[in-house]
Protein backbone atom coordinates (compact mmCIF):
# COMPACT_ATOMS: atom_id res chain seq x y z
CA UNK A 1 0.00 0.00 0.00
CA UNK A 2 2.82 2.39 0.87
CA UNK A 3 4.49 1.78 -2.50
CA UNK A 4 1.21 2.36 -4.32
CA UNK A 5 0.65 5.60 -2.41
CA UNK A 6 4.15 6.80 -3.25
CA UNK A 7 3.64 6.07 -6.96
CA UNK A 8 0.32 7.93 -6.78
CA UNK A 9 2.05 10.98 -5.26
CA UNK A 10 4.72 10.93 -7.96
CA UNK A 11 1.97 11.74 -10.47
CA UNK A 12 -0.47 13.84 -8.46
CA UNK A 13 1.63 15.67 -5.87
CA UNK A 14 2.83 18.28 -8.42
CA UNK A 15 -0.81 19.41 -8.61
CA UNK A 16 -1.29 19.60 -4.84
CA UNK A 17 -0.69 23.35 -4.43
CA UNK A 18 -3.09 24.10 -7.24
CA UNK A 19 -5.61 21.71 -5.67
CA UNK A 20 -5.29 23.60 -2.38
CA UNK A 21 -5.76 26.94 -4.16
CA UNK A 22 -8.88 25.62 -5.90
CA UNK A 23 -10.22 24.23 -2.62
CA UNK A 24 -9.50 27.57 -0.96
CA UNK A 25 -11.75 29.40 -3.44
CA UNK A 26 -14.52 26.85 -2.92
CA UNK A 27 -14.44 26.67 0.88
CA UNK A 28 -13.30 30.25 1.64
CA UNK A 29 -11.34 28.94 4.64
CA UNK A 30 -7.68 27.84 4.70
CA UNK A 31 -8.47 25.10 7.23
CA UNK A 32 -11.42 23.76 5.25
CA UNK A 33 -9.33 23.99 2.09
CA UNK A 34 -6.62 21.81 3.62
CA UNK A 35 -9.26 19.30 4.74
CA UNK A 36 -10.79 19.21 1.25
CA UNK A 37 -7.35 18.82 -0.34
CA UNK A 38 -6.48 15.86 1.88
CA UNK A 39 -9.88 14.25 1.33
CA UNK A 40 -9.66 14.74 -2.44
CA UNK A 41 -6.24 13.07 -2.58
CA UNK A 42 -7.50 10.15 -0.51
CA UNK A 43 -10.64 9.79 -2.64
CA UNK A 44 -8.59 10.02 -5.85
CA UNK A 45 -6.22 7.29 -4.63
CA UNK A 46 -9.09 4.94 -3.85
CA UNK A 47 -10.97 5.76 -7.06
CA UNK A 48 -7.87 5.29 -9.20
CA UNK A 49 -7.69 1.67 -8.12
CA UNK A 50 -11.18 1.12 -9.55
CA UNK A 51 -10.51 2.68 -12.96
CA UNK A 52 -9.62 0.62 -15.98
CA UNK A 53 -6.96 3.13 -17.07
CA UNK A 54 -5.27 6.20 -15.63
CA UNK A 55 -7.00 9.54 -16.38
CA UNK A 56 -5.45 11.20 -19.45
CA UNK A 57 -5.46 14.59 -17.69
CA UNK A 58 -4.46 14.09 -14.01
CA UNK A 59 -4.89 17.78 -13.16
CA UNK A 60 -8.44 18.05 -14.49
CA UNK A 61 -9.41 14.72 -12.95
CA UNK A 62 -8.10 15.72 -9.52
CA UNK A 63 -10.06 18.97 -9.67
CA UNK A 64 -13.15 16.96 -10.60
CA UNK A 65 -12.72 14.73 -7.55
CA UNK A 66 -12.43 17.78 -5.29
CA UNK A 67 -15.42 19.44 -6.96
CA UNK A 68 -17.64 16.41 -6.47
CA UNK A 69 -16.64 16.11 -2.82
CA UNK A 70 -17.32 19.77 -2.14
CA UNK A 71 -20.64 19.88 -4.01
CA UNK A 72 -21.85 16.80 -2.13
CA UNK A 73 -20.97 18.39 1.20
CA UNK A 74 -22.45 21.77 0.29
CA UNK A 75 -25.73 20.20 -0.76
CA UNK A 76 -25.95 18.08 2.39
CA UNK A 77 -25.35 21.19 4.46
CA UNK A 78 -28.14 23.10 2.67
CA UNK A 79 -30.68 20.48 1.50
CA UNK A 80 -33.53 22.94 1.62
CA UNK A 81 -32.07 25.25 -1.05
CA UNK A 82 -32.68 24.93 -4.77
CA UNK A 83 -29.31 24.48 -6.53
CA UNK A 84 -29.87 27.31 -9.01
CA UNK A 85 -31.19 29.96 -6.66
CA UNK A 86 -29.39 32.26 -4.27
CA UNK A 87 -30.88 34.22 -1.41
CA UNK A 88 -30.53 38.03 -1.44
CA UNK A 89 -27.47 39.32 0.38
CA UNK A 90 -26.99 42.67 2.08
CA UNK A 91 -24.12 44.76 0.72
CA UNK A 92 -20.99 44.53 2.83
CA UNK A 93 -19.25 47.91 3.14
CA UNK A 94 -15.93 46.38 4.14
CA UNK A 95 -13.17 46.22 1.49
CA UNK A 96 -12.61 42.88 -0.20
CA UNK A 97 -10.27 40.70 1.86
CA UNK A 98 -9.35 38.08 -0.70
CA UNK A 99 -7.04 39.18 -3.49
CA UNK A 100 -9.25 37.76 -6.25
CA UNK A 101 -12.55 38.32 -4.42
CA UNK A 102 -14.68 35.68 -2.74
CA UNK A 103 -17.98 34.19 -3.77
CA UNK A 104 -21.21 34.46 -1.86
CA UNK A 105 -21.58 31.83 0.83
CA UNK A 106 -25.03 30.98 -0.48
CA UNK A 107 -24.00 30.72 -4.12
CA UNK A 108 -25.13 27.42 -5.62
CA UNK A 109 -22.24 24.91 -5.50
CA UNK A 110 -22.01 24.31 -9.26
CA UNK A 111 -22.10 28.06 -9.96
CA UNK A 112 -19.22 28.72 -7.59
CA UNK A 113 -17.14 25.89 -9.02
CA UNK A 114 -17.80 27.04 -12.59
CA UNK A 115 -16.76 30.64 -11.88
CA UNK A 116 -13.59 29.58 -10.07
CA UNK A 117 -12.57 27.16 -12.82
CA UNK A 118 -13.14 29.76 -15.53
CA UNK A 119 -12.12 33.08 -13.98
CA UNK A 120 -9.32 31.85 -11.70
CA UNK A 121 -7.95 28.76 -13.45
CA UNK A 122 -8.87 29.83 -16.99
CA UNK A 123 -10.21 26.43 -18.05
CA UNK A 124 -12.12 26.16 -21.31
CA UNK A 125 -15.88 25.64 -21.27
CA UNK A 126 -15.32 22.08 -22.46
CA UNK A 127 -12.81 21.33 -19.65
CA UNK A 128 -15.14 22.84 -17.06
CA UNK A 129 -18.03 20.76 -18.35
CA UNK A 130 -15.88 17.64 -18.08
CA UNK A 131 -14.75 18.56 -14.56
CA UNK A 132 -18.32 19.21 -13.40
CA UNK A 133 -19.75 16.25 -15.35
CA UNK A 134 -22.20 18.49 -17.19
CA UNK A 135 -22.69 20.19 -20.56
CA UNK A 136 -21.14 23.39 -21.90
CA UNK A 137 -24.60 24.92 -21.99
CA UNK A 138 -25.05 24.28 -18.28
CA UNK A 139 -21.61 25.77 -17.63
CA UNK A 140 -22.55 28.96 -19.50
CA UNK A 141 -25.71 29.25 -17.42
CA UNK A 142 -23.79 28.71 -14.17
CA UNK A 143 -21.21 31.32 -15.17
CA UNK A 144 -23.90 33.87 -16.04
CA UNK A 145 -25.62 33.44 -12.69
CA UNK A 146 -22.48 33.12 -10.61
CA UNK A 147 -20.65 36.17 -11.97
CA UNK A 148 -23.49 38.38 -10.82
CA UNK A 149 -23.14 37.26 -7.23
CA UNK A 150 -19.52 38.05 -6.37
CA UNK A 151 -19.04 39.62 -2.95
CA UNK A 152 -17.22 39.28 0.32
CA UNK A 153 -19.89 38.53 2.90
CA UNK A 154 -17.51 37.14 5.48
CA UNK A 155 -18.76 38.14 8.91
CA UNK A 156 -16.44 39.51 11.53
CA UNK A 157 -15.39 36.69 13.83
CA UNK A 158 -16.17 36.98 17.50
CA UNK A 159 -13.16 36.92 19.78
CA UNK A 160 -13.33 34.12 22.34
CA UNK A 161 -10.91 33.66 25.25
CA UNK A 162 -8.39 30.84 24.99
CA UNK A 163 -9.63 27.78 26.93
CA UNK A 164 -7.71 26.94 30.07
CA UNK A 165 -6.99 23.47 28.69
CA UNK A 166 -5.11 25.09 25.83
CA UNK A 167 -2.86 26.92 28.28
CA UNK A 168 -2.22 23.62 30.06
CA UNK A 169 -1.31 21.98 26.75
CA UNK A 170 1.13 24.78 25.90
CA UNK A 171 2.73 24.62 29.36
CA UNK A 172 3.25 20.86 29.13
CA UNK A 173 4.61 21.07 25.59
CA UNK A 174 7.03 23.91 26.30
CA UNK A 175 8.28 22.05 29.38
CA UNK A 176 8.97 18.99 27.23
CA UNK A 177 6.75 16.97 29.56
CA UNK A 178 5.57 13.99 27.51
CA UNK A 179 3.77 12.46 30.51
CA UNK A 180 1.75 15.61 31.21
CA UNK A 181 0.96 16.03 27.52
CA UNK A 182 -0.27 12.45 27.26
CA UNK A 183 -2.33 12.89 30.42
CA UNK A 184 -4.33 15.66 28.76
CA UNK A 185 -5.72 13.23 26.16
CA UNK A 186 -9.05 11.48 26.46
CA UNK A 187 -8.94 7.69 26.24
CA UNK A 188 -10.80 8.05 22.93
CA UNK A 189 -8.58 10.86 21.60
CA UNK A 190 -7.63 10.98 17.91
CA UNK A 191 -4.19 12.45 17.23
CA UNK A 192 -2.91 12.97 13.70
CA UNK A 193 -0.24 14.51 11.55
CA UNK A 194 -2.42 15.67 8.68
CA UNK A 195 -1.87 13.57 5.58
CA UNK A 196 0.76 11.41 7.27
CA UNK A 197 -0.52 9.37 10.20
CA UNK A 198 -3.50 9.01 12.55
CA UNK A 199 -3.26 7.48 16.02
CA UNK A 200 -6.04 6.43 18.38
CA UNK A 201 -5.72 6.68 22.14
CA UNK A 202 -3.11 8.25 24.46
CA UNK A 203 -0.48 5.50 24.37
CA UNK A 204 -0.37 5.23 20.59
CA UNK A 205 -0.21 9.03 20.34
CA UNK A 206 2.54 9.19 22.95
CA UNK A 207 4.81 6.78 21.06
CA UNK A 208 4.38 8.50 17.70
CA UNK A 209 2.85 11.93 17.12
CA UNK A 210 3.38 13.49 20.55
CA UNK A 211 6.95 12.21 20.76
CA UNK A 212 7.66 13.51 17.26
CA UNK A 213 6.17 16.93 18.02
CA UNK A 214 8.36 17.30 21.11
CA UNK A 215 11.61 15.64 20.06
CA UNK A 216 11.44 15.20 16.27
CA UNK A 217 13.82 18.12 15.71
CA UNK A 218 16.68 15.77 16.58
CA UNK A 219 15.81 13.75 13.49
CA UNK A 220 15.28 16.87 11.40
CA UNK A 221 18.84 18.12 11.87
CA UNK A 222 20.09 14.70 10.73
CA UNK A 223 17.53 14.20 7.96
CA UNK A 224 20.12 13.74 5.22
CA UNK A 225 21.25 10.52 6.90
CA UNK A 226 18.12 9.36 8.73
CA UNK A 227 15.42 10.45 6.24
CA UNK A 228 11.87 11.47 7.06
CA UNK A 229 12.01 14.91 5.45
CA UNK A 230 13.90 16.23 2.46
CA UNK A 231 17.20 17.84 3.56
CA UNK A 232 16.57 20.93 1.43
CA UNK A 233 13.74 21.92 3.77
CA UNK A 234 15.74 21.86 7.00
CA UNK A 235 18.81 23.94 6.12
CA UNK A 236 19.88 25.93 9.16
CA UNK A 237 17.53 24.26 11.65
CA UNK A 238 19.04 23.88 15.12
CA UNK A 239 18.71 20.94 17.52
CA UNK A 240 16.63 23.00 19.93
CA UNK A 241 13.26 21.80 21.20
CA UNK A 242 10.40 23.65 19.49
CA UNK A 243 7.93 25.74 21.47
CA UNK A 244 4.24 26.33 20.91
CA UNK A 245 2.27 29.54 21.11
CA UNK A 246 -1.52 29.89 21.12
CA UNK A 247 -2.84 32.40 18.59
CA UNK A 248 -6.33 33.33 17.50
CA UNK A 249 -6.98 32.89 13.79
CA UNK A 250 -10.32 33.60 12.15
CA UNK A 251 -12.24 33.20 15.37
CA UNK A 252 -10.53 29.98 16.52
CA UNK A 253 -7.48 29.24 18.62
CA UNK A 254 -4.56 27.42 17.03
CA UNK A 255 -1.03 26.52 18.07
CA UNK A 256 2.04 27.83 16.26
CA UNK A 257 5.10 25.57 16.47
CA UNK A 258 8.25 27.71 16.57
CA UNK A 259 11.57 26.12 15.57
CA UNK A 260 15.02 27.58 16.05
CA UNK A 261 17.26 28.28 13.02
CA UNK A 262 20.70 29.82 12.69
CA UNK A 263 19.05 32.95 11.27
CA UNK A 264 16.17 33.15 13.74
CA UNK A 265 12.97 31.43 14.83
CA UNK A 266 10.22 30.45 12.38
CA UNK A 267 6.94 28.56 12.45
CA UNK A 268 7.13 25.12 10.83
CA UNK A 269 3.77 23.63 11.87
CA UNK A 270 0.24 24.49 13.00
CA UNK A 271 -1.99 22.50 15.30
CA UNK A 272 -5.72 22.57 15.95
CA UNK A 273 -6.95 21.02 19.20
CA UNK A 274 -10.55 20.19 20.09
CA UNK A 275 -11.29 19.77 23.77
CA UNK A 276 -14.11 17.97 25.54
CA UNK A 277 -14.55 18.51 29.27
CA UNK A 278 -11.08 20.02 29.53
CA UNK A 279 -9.21 17.20 27.78
CA UNK A 280 -8.01 16.68 24.22
CA UNK A 281 -10.54 14.88 22.01
CA UNK A 282 -8.88 15.54 18.64
CA UNK A 283 -5.49 16.98 17.76
CA UNK A 284 -4.53 17.70 14.15
CA UNK A 285 -0.92 18.73 13.51
CA UNK A 286 -0.37 20.35 10.10
CA UNK A 287 3.36 19.73 9.61
CA UNK A 288 3.31 18.61 5.97
CA UNK A 289 0.78 21.24 4.80
CA UNK A 290 2.94 23.99 3.25
CA UNK A 291 0.10 25.83 1.48
CA UNK A 292 -1.95 26.10 4.66
CA UNK A 293 1.15 27.07 6.64
CA UNK A 294 2.03 29.84 4.20
CA UNK A 295 -1.47 31.35 4.15
CA UNK A 296 -2.09 31.28 7.89
CA UNK A 297 1.38 32.57 8.82
CA UNK A 298 1.14 35.34 6.23
CA UNK A 299 -2.20 36.41 7.68
CA UNK A 300 -0.72 36.37 11.20
CA UNK A 301 2.43 38.17 10.05
CA UNK A 302 4.90 35.59 11.39
CA UNK A 303 7.93 33.99 9.67
CA UNK A 304 7.56 30.39 8.54
CA UNK A 305 9.49 27.56 6.90
CA UNK A 306 8.09 24.74 4.76
CA UNK A 307 8.60 21.03 5.45
CA UNK A 308 7.34 20.00 2.03
CA UNK A 309 4.42 17.65 1.39
CA UNK A 310 5.94 14.27 2.11
CA UNK A 311 6.81 12.53 5.35
CA UNK A 312 9.02 9.92 3.73
CA UNK A 313 11.96 9.78 1.32
CA UNK A 314 12.12 6.92 -1.14
CA UNK A 315 15.06 4.69 -0.45
CA UNK A 316 15.82 6.03 3.01
CA UNK A 317 16.15 3.62 5.96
Amino acid sequence: MRSSWQRFLDVYEPHRSELYRYSRYLTRSPWDAEDLTQDALARAFVTLGQLGASPPNPRAWLLRVATNLWIDRARRARPEEAPTEAAPVQADPRPTREAAGTLLVRLAPQERAAVVLKDVFDLSLEDIAETLSTTTGAVKTALHRGRGKLSDPEAASARAPAPGALDAFCAAFNAGDLDALTGLLLDSAIVEVVGATTQYGPEAARRTVLYGMLFGVERMVDAERRGGIEPRFIQGVRAVAPRVEAREHRGSWILLHWYSHVDGDAVRALTRVRFEEGRVAHLANAFFSPDLLAEVCTELGVPFRSNGHRFWIEGCC
